[in-house]
């Protein structure tokens, strides 16, 4: 892919995901897909499969109220792509996540995914946020 084809596709992929089309985010998806996210967040682990980015996606979406998802950056790279985001939450009074979204792409598909939290405990006090609203 060469990288105006690899931009193109990470916006397609979070498109996708960000209006809850599994379909078209499992198509972009190698079989053998993982993200990864570290131990020190709530979610942590390794999601695989074409499904894995859906199970991850709902199981973030559940813990925090995300009102925005904000791409500023895109660096592309031969087979992989960094993005840099924030994570705006419903309160205004909770500081966004900064991230850092590696992708790895392997014969046209997205076959990795490793997010990097700067600071981890803007995600985790959004997190304790809704939890104290549930």
């Amino acid at each position: 892919m060469s990288p105006t084809e690899i931009a193109a596709f990470v916006d397609r992929l979070y498109a996708a995901t960000g209006v809850g089309d599994w379909e078209a985010t499992a198509a972009m998806l190698s079989d053998d897909f993982v993200a990864y996210e570290a131990d020190a967040l709530p979610m942590a682990g390794a999601y695989r499969g074409t499904s894995g980015l859906q199970t991850l996606f709902q199981k973030v979406m559940g813990m925090v109220d995300v009102i925005a998802l904000d791409r500023h950056d895109l660096m592309v790279g031969e087979d992989c792509a960094i993005a840099v985001l924030s994570m705006r939450f419903a309160d205004p009074a909770l500081a966004p996540a900064e991230i850092a979204e590696m992708f790895r792409f392997r014969d046209g598909k997205c076959c990795e995914i490793k997010p990097f939290y700067y600071d981890p405990a803007a995600f985790i006090s959004a997190c304790e946020a809704k939890k104290a609203t549930a």
